[in-house]
């Protein structure tokens, strides 16, 4: 039975929306405050006098166009490769017989149960023996296969019909035509969420560019805000400035893939 939705619950929504965007709405109006204005009491939402000071005050203080570029880099280069390698690794381990295959898929998400501190000196060491120290390809390799990604590939995947497959082999297509033309398009709720998720998690990460990254013109965006925070006093208007142009892209990205996450939804997995 299909229930309506009624005033009361559109206002419970409403409400919601607030309550979780109104951080965001916060950080945004605060990076137009002066600094005396952010630290006027009553405090207050809405700027007295808005200005832009703090955004060109945070680009002329260092490299940011740089640690921008870094993290686009990361970003866009490690959601390519994390999406690639989980689709693969998806499809194979739903649509493929082999000996070993579900032994190997639990070993796999077994190893979500292994946090990061555990393994975070041997990675450290084998970057350093490999020499991908202070390199942005240290950050991309590490995480680039994630269980957590295998895992909503190869479920997603499975409910795709195998007739398609034998179907295609029957015509004489190949293994990558059939991955390319005709699992992928199939998979782009699954495609979009992974790529949503990499970006987010290699944009705001912090930690491990922090312990790969010691050189400041090879710094993310990420370690470059740390530079704000000082010994002895914050730098919140450049601080806060710099974190408004950090959720850009995030927001962008997820915008534009969340398109083709509803349509892929709404269309079903079998298209005639």
């Amino acid at each position: 039975m299909n229930r309506k939705t009624g005033p009361a619950q559109y206002v419970l929504y409403s409400f919601f929306v607030v309550v979780f965007l109104f951080p965001v709405l916060w950080v945004l109006l605060s990076s137009l405050k002066t600094q005396s204005e952010l630290f006027r009491y009553p405090l207050t939402i809405f700027p007295a006098q808005p200005t832009l000071e703090n955004y060109r005050t945070a680009f002329a203080s260092g490299r940011f166009l740089q640690y921008l570029k870094n993290s686009s880099f990361v970003a866009i280069v490690s959601t390519a490769i994390t999406v690639m390698i989980n689709t693969m690794a998806g499809y194979a381990l739903s649509k493929y017989h082999f000996r070993g295959r579900d032994t190997i898929f639990f070993v796999m998400i077994a190893t979500l149960m292994i946090p990061l501190q555990v393994i975070m000196i041997p990675i450290f060491l084998l970057e350093k023996n490999l020499g991908l120290l202070n390199t942005l390809w240290g950050i991309i390799i590490p995480p680039a296969a994630t269980p957590t990604g295998v895992f909503l590939a190869r479920q997603y995947m499975m409910t795709i019909p195998n007739s398609l497959i034998e179907s295609a082999r029957i015509d004489g297509a190949g293994e990558w035509f059939i991955f390319q033309r005709i699992i992928l398009p199939l998979a782009k709720p699954i495609v979009a969420t992974i790529a949503i998720f990499s970006f987010m998690w290699r944009w705001n990460d912090f930690l491990w560019p922090f312990i790969v990254i010691s050189q400041q013109r090879k710094y993310t965006l990420q370690l470059a805000l740390s530079n704000f925070v000082g010994q002895y006093n914050i730098d919140w208007s450049s601080l806060l400035s710099m974190t408004v142009i950090a959720i850009v892209p995030m927001v962008m990205v997820f915008l534009f893939f969340q398109k083709y996450f509803i349509k892929g939804l709404s269309s079903g997995g079998v298209k005639y």
